[in-house]
């Protein structure tokens, strides 16, 4: 088993669609949703200590109680699994914004899987290691499947891995308003899109190019969110307006993901929006967001 500290990026995602259907007896809801990498991340290091307890320490962000946070809860399952052997020092790196709707906590939690059960000997199976992800939350499976582009359904853990979309360059717009999961969903429930029912009925085959993805229906939180949020409403109408291939809300919000056809036309874009509506980072979406 390793002594060193091991490390590992985790990589942000968007939701170039997502479709959220009727709340269950569980308390959950159903998606439908294509997730894709992005070369934006954080960096995780996990190294073993005496005792058995997991810590961490986080640099570039304030995560609350560590006992809440997914890379805790995350190592916490691996050494509950494996008999509590030796204790886990998380450090955590954090570069991708939270409560944006970008998955950053959600990858964290993968990458914790990943390390501690290194430092484990890989004594969890991959097929357990899965259901660990799926009961951390939504988009934890993905992340951990290290596919760059998958179509997603249930609760985001039954997936089709498809093949990259091309690298495009995109602009990320993070509007200083965020928006919790939570607060996402009771919005929805408060509308029309929380009673829709299932049926993905996505081709595979139609998802091979950023203009097919554009076509696509967007995303069911925007309405909702919009609605609450008019700063994350007028970022999103000054993203559009630097005539993007695609312009979407990511996830349950508030950033915004708006691709390009060419690096001009980014850098073009970045000119146009300032810094008025928020924070504007530039990145990479599709074949070259590939964990490493």
């Amino acid at each position: 088993m390793p002594d060193e500290p091991l490390q590992r990026k985790a990589f942000a995602k968007v939701n170039l669609f997502l479709r959220v259907l009727a709340r269950e007896t569980s308390g959950y809801h159903g998606i439908e949703t294509l997730f894709c990498l992005l070369d934006l991340a954080d960096d995780l290091t996990a190294e073993r200590r005496a005792g058995s307890a997991v810590t961490i320490a986080v640099r570039g962000a304030e995560l609350g109680n560590p006992a809440e946070n997914l890379v805790v809860r995350a190592a916490e399952m691996v050494l509950e699994a494996t008999g509590r052997r030796f204790g886990v020092h998380l450090t955590l790196e954090k570069r991708i914004p939270v409560q944006a709707g970008l998955g950053g906590g959600s990858s964290d939690g993968a990458a914790a899987l990943v390390l501690a059960n290194q430092l484990a000997g890989n004594a969890v199976p991959r097929h357990e290691l899965l259901q660990f992800a799926a009961r951390l939350g939504s988009d934890v499976p993905f992340f951990l499947s290290e596919a760059r582009l998958a179509l997603g359904w249930g609760h985001g853990e039954r997936m089709l891995r498809l093949p990259p979309l091309p690298a495009a360059p995109a602009l990320l717009l993070v509007p200083a308003d965020g928006v919790s999961t939570a607060e996402a969903y009771a919005w929805i429930d408060q509308g029309d899109a929380g009673t829709r029912r299932g049926g993905l009925a996505l081709d595979p085959d139609s998802l091979r190019n950023w203009g097919d993805v554009a076509r696509m229906a967007g995303n069911d939180f925007e309405a909702a969110v919009f609605a609450k949020r008019p700063a994350v409403r007028a970022a999103f109408e000054a993203l559009a307006a630097t005539h993007p291939l695609l312009c979407r809300m990511t996830g349950s919000g508030s950033s915004l993901i708006a691709v390009y056809r060419t690096l001009g036309d980014r850098a073009d874009a970045v000119m146009m929006l300032g810094r008025k509506h928020g924070r504007v980072i530039e990145v990479m979406a599709g074949s070259t967001g590939q964990p490493s």
